[in-house]
């Protein structure tokens, strides 16, 4: 049987609901002072988070409302964005996800490598991590992030490149996911995935059956976790243990 080495886990909507209090809050506060009236609510936002990338998603509203986005004004909405979803990180209103950390520094504990893989920019990356890390002791051994790949998720670039630089077989590690373009990735890298779904991805419900598991969250000693696909959870709440169980299963 394999042994777990590595864990790679996503960010946005994984590690912390980083997405509607963080991302959607910045977009929009970016489009206020550039003197656009878009205003992305919840429901809007999780239908623009179906396409990858922030530019991306800035030019597919700005086509279906029928605009036109220059280059310069994108550059500009871009780092203004990426400079507001900072200063909402630093604010501490995004709250990380129930038990990644209790997850995260039991792996620590027992030396499995964890490394973060997001289609999301480095800065923004490391601001969330420092501020959930303040005495700079970040478990994670390296960082995937939008500036590291050519293609973001649902290409499986990032988790390949992940395994590389990790050095860890497939059958060694297991990737951590909250999104139905995240699943796609590991699934093309032929990895192992656990999710705990966000709620605002509705397309990924009728998919959950591609990974090993999926559940509500990762789980408390006094917010137990709820398992929609795969074996029991019998603590009520995920363990190095459980996903030593997991890679060891069959793929879906």
């Amino acid at each position: 049987m394999s042994k777990l080495k590595s864990v790679y886990w996503d960010v946005d909507g994984t590690l912390a609901d980083t997405e509607m209090e963080g991302h959607r809050v910045a977009f929009n506060t970016a489009f206020a002072e550039v003197g656009l009236t878009w205003d992305w609510d919840r429901s809007l936002y999780a239908k623009l988070l179906r396409v990858p990338g922030g530019a991306k998603r800035i030019q597919t509203y700005a086509h279906q409302q029928g605009m036109e986005i220059d280059e310069m004004l994108l550059n500009q909405l871009r780092k203004l964005k990426q400079k507001k979803y900072i200063e909402c990180i630093r604010s501490g209103n995004v709250p990380w996800r129930p038990g990644v950390r209790r997850l995260v520094n039991e792996l620590q504990m027992h030396g499995v490598q964890q490394w973060v893989v997001t289609s999301s920019g480095r800065n923004s990356v490391k601001a969330l991590l420092e501020v959930g890390f303040p005495n700079g002791d970040v478990p994670f051994q390296g960082l995937i992030t939008a500036e590291d790949v050519a293609y973001g998720k649902p290409h499986p670039e990032g988790y390949l490149q992940a395994l590389s630089l990790s050095g860890t077989d497939k059958a060694e590690a297991i990737v951590i996911e909250d999104s139905t373009l995240g699943l796609a990735a590991a699934n093309a890298a032929n990895l192992a995935c656990l999710l705990t779904p966000s709620p605002w991805d509705l397309e990924l419900k009728s998919q959950c059956r591609q990974a090993r598991a999926s559940l509500d969250h990762l789980g408390e000693n006094t917010l137990p976790c709820t398992v929609m696909v795969g074996p029991p959870c019998l603590k009520g709440f995920v363990t190095l243990e459980y996903l030593q169980q997991l890679i060891s299963m069959a793929r879906p």
